[in-house]
């Protein structure tokens, strides 16, 4: 089924997934991931309600019962997980992608996350192929609002940001069920009320079009540092105060400032392999080490919890941390960002004077190319780079990336479109250029 992604399930409502899929998926839940009792929120999308009534309908014929959070974001779907210890939980969410879009986001016990490889794969194969089941001691549907709760554990991280002066876009989405409880009222809010059509902007932070309404906030009332979410509130990106879109993963770097120099915790950091040089040399300071792994969630969670990390992250705006049971919480990254500007701001230096303390590389920033043959094409670009004589670190955990003394590039390909995705960084604009003439005209010999 075309839904069942590599990390989640997800497709337009109404082709890729409709009710009696949902039904089905619900149906077969019990007998695929052995549980009785399951944690369900949704998010503020049109096709939300019918989407969860079809669901737990399905898992209640199946004999679980369904614990219902109501309307939340994810992560408050995977701190519930593990605050009260279920052992299945599910987000009904499309999350950045449009209006039309709906999905499902599943964690296991401890929180550990389900993708197609460790569960949704069996689930796929019940879905197509088998019966549904109907049994006479039906499952129940009982409300577990915990809303109260996961606001004080978030404040525990908020500082008073009295001499911020900060603009929100909640981009239309489930960031707006929290921002003013745990903000308050001072920061600038635009796209405040959740709606299920996004009339804003499309709920994808990462476009730039959906952030030209944040940086105009920024700059017409002169703030320090400008926030936005996505449509599910798992990730968050920042503008600085001359309305400049900030790299997420730079922000690796300056979480360091809370918890190495601050807080003196201690752990690593866990990165994505599309994350910039420049993060690991700037956390160097904090005599901290840099694990790089694997893109996404299903694998830097896990990651984390393996190495015992403290925080980690990723180029989409993805921050995960070892007090948030291993997982992503864009209202917790924003609470400690917030704190850094703030220190930072009483010393004299802004945001912007931050980040180019830590960027220091020029970068591409990441491209997609349609190609086929995708490992083929990766293939020869490594093989000419071993044939120049030049030395370099070779990872190949997620696609390749080769690591050389002044510049590097990553190129790995999508789990679900024909593209290449590459992404580059060389100490200065000239070498990177001359060296990304290079891998782009490989790369054109295979274009679809």
């Amino acid at each position: 089924m075309k839904a069942f992604k590599a990390y989640d399930i997800r497709g337009k409502w109404g082709i890729e997934l409709n009710a009696a899929t949902a039904y089905r998926i619900g149906n077969f839940i019990p007998e695929v991931f052995g549980v009785t009792k399951i944690l369900i929120g949704r998010d503020i999308r049109l096709s939300s309600d019918e989407f969860f009534n079809a669901l737990t309908k399905g898992i209640n014929d199946a004999g679980a019962d369904v614990c219902d959070a109501g309307l939340t974001s994810t992560p408050m779907i995977y701190w519930g997980t593990g605050k009260f210890d279920f052992d299945l939980s599910i987000m009904i969410t499309a999350s950045h992608n449009p209006s039309e879009y709906n999905g499902l986001k599943f964690s296991g016990k401890d929180v550990l996350p389900i993708g197609y490889d460790n569960g949704l794969n069996k689930l796929e194969k019940l879905v197509e192929s088998s019966s549904s089941t109907v049994i006479k001691k039906k499952g129940s549907i009982t409300k577990f609002i915990f809303k109260d709760d996961y606001v004080k554990f978030q404040k525990n991280y908020k500082n008073d940001y009295d001499n911020l002066n900060i603009a929100i876009d909640c981009s239309n989405g489930m960031s707006a069920l929290l921002a003013r409880e745990i903000f308050g009222n001072a920061p600038y809010y635009i796209n405040e009320k959740m709606d299920g059509n996004f009339p804003g902007h499309e709920p994808n932070p990462l476009e730039p079009k959906n952030q030209e309404q944040i940086k105009r906030i920024v700059k017409e009332k002169e703030c320090d540092i400008g926030v936005i979410f996505d449509g599910d509130a798992d990730r968050v990106m920042f503008i600085d105060e001359n309305g400049k879109f900030i790299s997420p993963d730079l922000i690796l770097a300056l979480l360091g400032h809370y918890f190495f120099e601050e807080k003196k915790t201690k752990g690593r950091v866990v990165q994505d392999i599309r994350t910039s040089k420049s993060v690991a040399e700037y956390l160097k300071q904090f005599n901290v080490r840099v694990d790089t792994w694997k893109v996404g969630r299903a694998f830097g969670a896990p990651k984390l919890k393996e190495v015992n990390g403290v925080y980690g992250g990723e180029l989409a705006g993805h921050y995960y941390f070892r007090d948030f049971y291993f997982s992503d919480s864009a209202f917790m990254a924003a609470e400690i960002v917030l704190n850094i500007v703030q220190k930072f701001k009483s010393q004299g230096l802004s945001m912007s004077e931050l980040i180019n303390r830590i960027s220091t590389y020029a970068n591409t920033g990441e491209i997609n190319f349609p190609i086929k043959e995708k490992l083929k094409a990766m293939n020869e670009i490594v093989n000419y780079f071993k044939k120049t004589g030049e030395k370099f670190k070779f990872f190949d955990i997620d696609g390749y990336r080769l690591e050389f003394n002044d510049w590097w590039f990553s190129i790995r390909p999508s789990n679900t479109e024909p593209y290449l995705r590459f992404l580059a960084e060389g100490k200065d604009e000239e070498l990177l250029k001359k060296k990304t003439k290079i891998i782009y005209g490989i790369l054109s010999q295979y274009s679809l």
